[in-house]
């Protein structure tokens, strides 16, 4: 089966399409007709469009009505928490809804579905990640869109904001690896929460002091104005070369009542660069079958081993402690 290049602006779609030698189609996502004719052509849709809070349910919808797995790669809670929303009509449909199958978030769901194995009794997750990288656009106007809202945690299962920039911590992640780190509102509080029914969960990105601040200020209308500026100018993405040799490490921990923990550290190629192998892989094994029918997290579909099949990717499970 060939790909097929689509999207909204035909001038874009069909001049990437010729570069790549395929065919390309072109529609609006507020037309149903032609989706789903474009759709019918398809065996799925691996959505690398975002804002996902814009392009991803419409794109569900018109997968639950031609019966066809959906694909993407959003890192985005509320776009999440709507897919899961959509869990029996996808198994009505005989199809697999399976949002977060790039850097967001294959990596972190699979160290938390293996940290639960490791600490079945948990009752506390956190993750963190340093990733070396350079946001490109699409991430970038995603960060834009949702720089005004709280950040966010899980406690006792349940979704609770926080103030942006409130929640710091240093990160012990190995091997000499220290950073500070911020909470923020990363999707695995969405996805490691049905991956590994943890009630209270925490996640974490390596920031410097400036982007501390800069998050704590982003509600004040000129400084947020400034900062968005500033996304916009600087975000053209990682080069070849750091998508080639960029690592990331992701470091996690479970705790419970009793006292007991358990951590693991994870090293991946840059996100952008295992982005496409996570989501390549993942439409490899839906096309052939491989995956249960329903809204899913990576760990869910394929196991918590997922993420070690793709090139670079290192796990190391450090010491537990209070068993």
């Amino acid at each position: 089966m060939l790909p097929v290049i689509a999207g909204r602006d035909a001038k874009a779609v069909e001049s990437l399409a010729r570069s790549l030698l395929q065919s390309a189609a072109v529609f609006p996502l507020d037309d149903a007709t032609a989706m789903d004719a474009a759709l019918a052509e398809s065996g799925l849709v691996l959505n690398c469009a975002g804002p996902f809070s814009k392009t991803a349910m419409p794109m569900v919808e018109g997968c639950l009505r031609t019966r066809r797995h959906y694909v993407d790669i959003t890192g985005e809670i509320d776009v999440f928490e709507q897919i899961y929303a959509r869990h029996d009509a996808a198994v009505a449909a005989g199809i697999t809804l399976l949002p977060g199958a790039g850097f967001d978030v294959v990596p972190s769901d699979c160290l938390a579905r293996h940290l639960k194995k490791r600490l079945p009794s948990a009752t506390k997750l956190t993750l963190a990640f340093r990733a070396n990288t350079r946001l490109s656009p699409g991430t970038a106007a995603t960060l834009l869109e949702r720089m005004h809202e709280p950040g966010m945690v899980r406690r006792g299962g349940a979704l609770t904001p926080i103030p942006p920039g409130s929640l710091i911590r240093d990160i012990d992640a190995g091997h000499g690896d220290r950073f500070p780190a911020m909470a923020i509102p990363w999707g695995d509080l969405a996805t490691a929460w049905r991956s590994t029914r943890i009630p209270d969960i925490e996640t974490f990105a390596a920031t410097t002091a400036a982007t501390r601040l800069g998050f704590k200020l982003s509600r004040v209308p000129v400084i947020s104005s400034l900062l968005r500026a500033f996304i916009r100018f600087t975000s053209t993405g990682p080069s070849a070369s750091l998508r080639r040799n960029g690592r990331s490490l992701l470091w996690g921990e479970v705790s419970d009542a009793g006292g007991r923990r358990a951590a693991t550290r994870m090293e991946t190629p840059e996100p952008y660069a295992l982005t496409v192998e996570a989501a390549l892989a993942a439409v490899k094994r839906l096309l052939a079958g491989d995956a249960p029918t329903g809204a899913q997290t990576p760990a869910m579909a394929f196991g918590s081993e997922f993420v070690m099949g793709i090139a670079g990717v290192k796990r190391e499970d450090l010491a537990d402690s209070g068993r």
